[in-house]
């Protein structure tokens, strides 16, 4: 078997042997479903409320990729105009540091107030928590670029826009990506630490207000369910930066040889 594919296996096996042993610790102590469901209850309940998940799983997923789209465009931006004057960056740095720092369910609440729409206010939070990762990480990237091909561009008089295309992009892309890679866990951790502090209700609902509502009802295999399906959103989100770090780097970069 090819290491590549050992790789891949040990990782699958170990999670099918933990939901084994979960299983068999559920069946033999005969463990109510409300203290710990077994994962064969779990998926039953995830199969008889698939509409209703699958629904609050869409507007989560919505609102954590919104986010993260947001969060590149800007800090993406915002790193360039950083990296091509200081003084920007001196000026308006300490306000990006003290929204990273600030925990989001602290100021969840007064997003909520100043903001009419529920959902906007959600993107927001969302976006706040994922916007620093990739602007520090692309801030470094672009001064990461090599002083003697700084100077190589300088000499033969190249343009801005050359210096950006041919020089600095390759050199911020590593980090941008490993931004995204950041970013991509935290958007959706903070997608539902805002559904949670907005207690929203109604159809524009995710995965959140599902876990609170099963909660109310003891309902703990629905709870468990909602939080497989935001278990597995996580897992799919970093393995699709992963494979856009190798499409993107694979052919080029150290990291990935």
């Amino acid at each position: 078997m090819k290491p590549s594919a050992t790789r891949a296996w040990i990782p699958a096996v170990a999670v099918l042997v933990a939901i084994g042993l979960w299983e068999a610790v559920v069946r033999w102590a005969e463990l109510p479903h409300f203290i710990l469901p077994a994962p064969s209850q779990v998926l039953q309940t995830l199969w008889v409320n698939r509409d209703s998940l699958l629904q609050a799983w869409g507007f989560t997923v919505r609102l954590t990729f919104g986010a993260l789209l947001l969060a590149a465009v800007g800090g993406a931006l915002l790193a360039a105009l950083f990296a091509s004057a200081r003084w920007v960056e001196q000026a308006l740095m300490p306000f990006a540091i003290v929204l990273q720092v600030t925990p989001i369910v602290a100021i969840a609440p007064l997003i909520i107030i100043y903001v009419d729409s529920t959902t906007a206010a959600l993107l927001l939070c969302t976006w706040i928590v994922a916007f620093f990762p990739i602007l520090s990480n692309t801030v470094m990237g672009l001064r990461s670029a090599d002083p003697h091909l700084r100077d190589l561009f300088q000499l033969y008089r190249a343009s801005r826009w050359q210096r950006l295309r041919w020089l600095l992009v390759p050199s911020a892309l590593p980090y941008f990506i490993a931004g995204l890679k950041i970013s991509g866990g935290l958007s959706l951790i903070g997608a539902v630490v805002a559904e949670f502090t907005a207690g929203a209700a109604g159809v524009e609902t995710g995965l959140a207000s599902r876990i609170q509502e099963a909660s109310f009802r003891t309902d703990t295999p629905r709870m468990y369910a909602a939080l497989l399906l935001t278990s597995l959103t996580g897992i799919a989100i970093y393995l699709l930066f992963n494979a856009l770090e190798r499409w993107c780097l694979g052919r080029w970069h150290a990291s990935q040889r």
